[in-house]
């Protein structure tokens, strides 16, 4: 019967069956296995909706749905523009921090790609990048920013990792810390690499001046305050995660549909279905694989894959080397959130058994995953860009190598100077 019930369950995931479904059956064969009640995955999913933190997860995406229907992008890239634009390479700095902003406010890496390509792949090339470059920009940097808060995919490992018990706490507050750095070592990395390709004065600059700074200040003037108030008030003490984003949400609204009324009241509603229906699969999924885990839990598997991995791998270099192999594929194959509810419950008590901090592992993770967006042959940002722009996969797969390049080094950075990511902590 066990059997028959896992040849099943293969075949359900081969012929395209819905990721929670798969996990669903695989925990109730687990738990049917063991002898246990089934019932233990209904009270699983209560449990999950009922942490405080995960209040977090609907308000941030609703917030960055509605910021990706305004013209919050084109205020984003104009400003950015006025202030770097007169740097060597002015406008691909830009592309860089907008994306990674962009990113982090929607939580999406597509929805960058898609509201951002048709403004910065015109005007890079109207600067003067060649379109080989000007594609491989915006491809790879469409998933940059996944790891500065608010970030959906960084609250959900938050989430995930605090419900798995491994010895080693911590807050919310130090995993969105710990990422600031390794994000600002990412963008440095490409920026340098960019400003070396065009060195000599290949690409013109734009002049500064005080009244383009001006306008484009005044044009984003209602959306300037929501970063300084959101990260002033969760760094300050002053609010909760979740209360940060209610602020977030109550703030976008205003700003969006009461001053700039680029998007009508009537438009909420849609925004807030297409929102939900994201978080409601998130969710759907976490639960049941948060059911999955205590399963795999009281099956003591994470005891038996580390004890295994043990006698392979001795030291944590080896095992960090695997584990970003592992991760790149992974990123490639399935989307972030995915990803982190099948993989963090197995991954994390193992990596803790090599002495490997939880924050750091879920920078790691995050890190990897952004790679894995535009890694060869399948990597989503890489079907979402050919779509986008009407070019072949071959194409961008060519136009995405130096980049991938330049991030893989960054990641081994990351991986290996834990410092980068622990640096805030005490530990």
């Amino acid at each position: 019967m066990i059997w028959l019930g896992i040849a099943l369950l293969l075949a359900m995931a081969v012929l395209g069956a819905p990721l929670f479904a798969v996990i669903m059956g695989a925990a109730m064969l687990g738990f049917y296995s063991a002898d246990i009640d089934l019932a233990i995955i209904a009270i699983e999913l209560y449990r999950i909706v009922d942490t405080p933190l995960l209040v977090a997860l609907p308000l941030f995406t609703f917030s960055g749905y509605l910021l990706s229907e305004s013209n919050t992008s084109t205020r984003l890239v104009n400003l950015m523009q006025s202030l770097f634009g007169w740097l060597p390479s002015g406008l691909a700095v830009v592309a860089f921090v907008v994306c990674a902003v962009f990113t982090a406010l929607t939580g999406a890496s597509g929805v960058t790609i898609v509201a951002l390509g048709a403004l910065l792949l015109p005007a890079l090339k109207q600067a003067g990048f060649t379109e080989k470059f000007s594609l491989g920009l915006v491809t790879t940097s469409g998933s940059l920013g996944l790891l500065l808060m608010p970030s959906v995919p960084l609250i959900l490992y938050g989430v995930i990792a605090q419900q798995i018990d491994v010895g080693e706490s911590f807050t919310i507050i130090e995993l969105f810390v710990a990422g600031v750095v390794p994000l600002c070592l990412m963008l440095s990395l490409l920026i340098g690499w960019t400003v070396w390709q065009h060195r000599g004065g290949v690409i013109p600059r734009i002049p500064f001046t005080t009244q383009n700074l001006r306008n484009a200040l005044w044009a984003a003037r209602w959306e300037l305050p929501l970063p300084f108030v959101v990260l002033g008030g969760v760094f300050g003490g002053y609010f909760a995660i979740s209360e940060a984003a209610a602020v977030t949400a109550a703030y976008v609204v205003l700003a969006e549909v009461v001053l700039y009324k680029e998007v009508a009241w009537r438009q909420l509603s849609k925004v807030a279905v297409e929102s939900m229906v994201m978080v409601g699969g998130i969710l759907m999924i976490l639960g049941i694989a948060l059911a999955f885990t205590n399963f795999l839990v009281d099956a003591e598997v994470p005891q038996q894959l580390l004890v295994f991995i043990n006698r392979y791998i001795e030291d944590p270099l080896s095992f960090l080397i695997l584990l970003n192999i592992l991760l790149l594929i992974l990123g490639a194959m399935l989307d972030i959130f995915s990803a982190l509810v099948i993989m963090v419950p197995l991954l994390l008590p193992v990596a803790v058994g090599y002495g490997i901090h939880p924050v750091h592992l879920g920078i790691i993770f995050l890190a990897n995953m952004q790679i894995g967006y535009f890694t060869p042959p399948v990597g989503m940002n890489l079907f979402i860009a050919s779509y986008r722009f009407k070019k072949p996969l071959t194409e961008l797969y060519s136009a995405t190598l130096p980049f991938l390049l330049v991030l893989l080094l960054a990641l081994m950075l990351i991986t290996y100077f834990p410092q980068l990511s622990l640096w805030h902590l005490d530990t």
